[in-house]
Protein backbone atom coordinates (compact mmCIF):
# COMPACT_ATOMS: atom_id res chain seq x y z
CA UNK A 1 0.00 0.00 0.00
CA UNK A 2 1.74 3.04 -1.32
CA UNK A 3 0.54 6.31 0.83
CA UNK A 4 0.40 10.23 -1.16
CA UNK A 5 3.74 11.87 0.15
CA UNK A 6 2.54 15.20 -1.63
CA UNK A 7 3.03 17.78 0.44
CA UNK A 8 1.45 20.96 0.22
CA UNK A 9 2.94 24.00 0.04
CA UNK A 10 1.04 26.47 2.55
CA UNK A 11 1.72 29.77 4.65
CA UNK A 12 0.57 29.77 8.49
CA UNK A 13 -1.07 32.45 10.59
CA UNK A 14 -2.15 32.54 13.82
CA UNK A 15 -5.13 35.15 15.17
CA UNK A 16 -6.37 36.19 18.08
CA UNK A 17 -9.06 37.94 19.63
CA UNK A 18 -10.51 37.69 23.26
CA UNK A 19 -10.87 34.55 24.18
CA UNK A 20 -10.98 33.40 20.59
CA UNK A 21 -7.69 31.51 19.18
CA UNK A 22 -7.76 30.58 14.84
CA UNK A 23 -5.16 28.84 12.99
CA UNK A 24 -4.69 29.58 9.69
CA UNK A 25 -3.25 28.15 6.79
CA UNK A 26 -3.09 29.54 3.22
CA UNK A 27 -3.01 27.21 0.47
CA UNK A 28 -2.12 28.82 -3.04
CA UNK A 29 -4.59 28.34 -5.83
CA UNK A 30 -7.40 29.19 -7.24
CA UNK A 31 -10.91 29.37 -6.15
CA UNK A 32 -12.32 31.22 -3.16
CA UNK A 33 -12.78 28.48 -0.78
CA UNK A 34 -13.00 29.60 2.98
CA UNK A 35 -13.00 26.27 5.33
CA UNK A 36 -13.66 26.92 9.28
CA UNK A 37 -13.68 23.86 11.19
CA UNK A 38 -14.12 21.66 8.29
CA UNK A 39 -17.17 23.60 7.21
CA UNK A 40 -17.72 25.94 4.38
CA UNK A 41 -17.53 29.81 5.71
CA UNK A 42 -21.44 30.35 5.53
CA UNK A 43 -22.21 27.17 7.02
CA UNK A 44 -20.46 28.33 10.39
CA UNK A 45 -20.77 32.27 10.06
CA UNK A 46 -24.08 32.54 8.63
CA UNK A 47 -24.09 36.21 9.14
CA UNK A 48 -22.56 38.50 6.23
CA UNK A 49 -20.96 40.82 8.27
CA UNK A 50 -19.06 38.16 10.26
CA UNK A 51 -17.96 36.85 6.25
CA UNK A 52 -17.28 40.40 5.50
CA UNK A 53 -14.76 40.49 8.59
CA UNK A 54 -12.75 37.14 7.24
CA UNK A 55 -12.74 38.11 3.98
CA UNK A 56 -11.59 41.94 4.62
CA UNK A 57 -7.69 41.09 4.62
CA UNK A 58 -7.87 39.05 1.50
CA UNK A 59 -9.70 41.97 -0.30
CA UNK A 60 -7.71 44.51 1.04
CA UNK A 61 -4.73 43.05 -0.82
CA UNK A 62 -6.05 41.76 -3.75
CA UNK A 63 -5.72 38.13 -2.77
CA UNK A 64 -9.09 37.18 -2.72
CA UNK A 65 -9.07 34.31 -5.41
CA UNK A 66 -5.68 33.84 -4.53
CA UNK A 67 -5.67 31.22 -1.82
CA UNK A 68 -8.03 28.63 -0.14
CA UNK A 69 -8.09 29.32 3.34
CA UNK A 70 -8.78 26.65 6.23
CA UNK A 71 -8.95 27.48 9.90
CA UNK A 72 -9.64 26.01 12.98
CA UNK A 73 -10.53 28.03 15.64
CA UNK A 74 -11.78 27.62 19.36
CA UNK A 75 -13.12 29.73 22.60
CA UNK A 76 -15.36 33.05 22.37
CA UNK A 77 -17.96 33.84 20.36
CA UNK A 78 -18.67 33.95 16.81
CA UNK A 79 -17.83 37.49 16.51
CA UNK A 80 -14.75 37.40 18.11
CA UNK A 81 -14.35 34.01 16.47
CA UNK A 82 -14.21 35.45 12.57
CA UNK A 83 -12.00 38.58 13.90
CA UNK A 84 -9.27 35.90 14.96
CA UNK A 85 -9.65 34.21 11.73
CA UNK A 86 -9.27 37.96 9.80
CA UNK A 87 -6.41 38.53 12.61
CA UNK A 88 -4.56 35.21 11.84
CA UNK A 89 -5.18 35.39 7.15
CA UNK A 90 -4.16 38.83 7.77
CA UNK A 91 -0.47 37.12 9.73
CA UNK A 92 -0.48 34.85 6.82
CA UNK A 93 0.04 36.79 4.31
CA UNK A 94 2.46 38.74 5.74
CA UNK A 95 4.70 34.99 5.59
CA UNK A 96 3.30 34.58 1.85
CA UNK A 97 4.59 38.50 0.99
CA UNK A 98 6.15 40.95 3.65
CA UNK A 99 5.34 43.90 1.11
CA UNK A 100 1.80 43.13 1.87
CA UNK A 101 2.14 44.91 5.80
CA UNK A 102 1.52 48.69 4.97
CA UNK A 103 -1.45 47.84 3.51
CA UNK A 104 -2.91 45.74 6.13
CA UNK A 105 -1.23 47.59 8.72
CA UNK A 106 -3.41 50.59 7.18
CA UNK A 107 -6.41 49.04 8.07
CA UNK A 108 -5.20 47.57 10.96
CA UNK A 109 -5.70 44.17 10.40
CA UNK A 110 -2.12 43.43 11.83
CA UNK A 111 -2.54 44.56 15.33
CA UNK A 112 -4.17 42.05 17.74
CA UNK A 113 -6.71 43.76 19.48
CA UNK A 114 -6.08 42.92 23.16
CA UNK A 115 -9.39 44.01 24.81
CA UNK A 116 -10.35 41.30 26.82
CA UNK A 117 -13.18 40.76 30.03
CA UNK A 118 -12.25 42.36 33.15
CA UNK A 119 -12.47 40.10 36.08
CA UNK A 120 -15.41 40.44 38.85
CA UNK A 121 -13.75 41.67 42.28
CA UNK A 122 -15.20 41.05 45.04
CA UNK A 123 -17.86 42.93 47.58
CA UNK A 124 -18.92 43.87 43.77
CA UNK A 125 -21.59 43.05 41.36
CA UNK A 126 -19.92 43.02 38.36
CA UNK A 127 -16.16 44.21 37.29
CA UNK A 128 -17.13 47.35 38.91
CA UNK A 129 -20.45 48.01 39.83
CA UNK A 130 -21.20 48.53 43.40
CA UNK A 131 -24.32 47.13 45.20
CA UNK A 132 -27.14 49.76 45.77
CA UNK A 133 -26.37 52.45 48.58
CA UNK A 134 -29.41 52.19 50.94
CA UNK A 135 -29.51 55.36 53.42
CA UNK A 136 -32.01 53.83 55.35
Amino acid sequence: MVQDTKVREYFYGTGKRKTSIARVRLYPGQGDLIRVNDKPMAEAFFWFIWQAVIKKPLEVTGCLGKFHVVAQVKGGGVSSQSQAIAHGIARALIVFDEELKPQLKKFGLTTRDARIKERKKYGLKRARRAPQYTKR
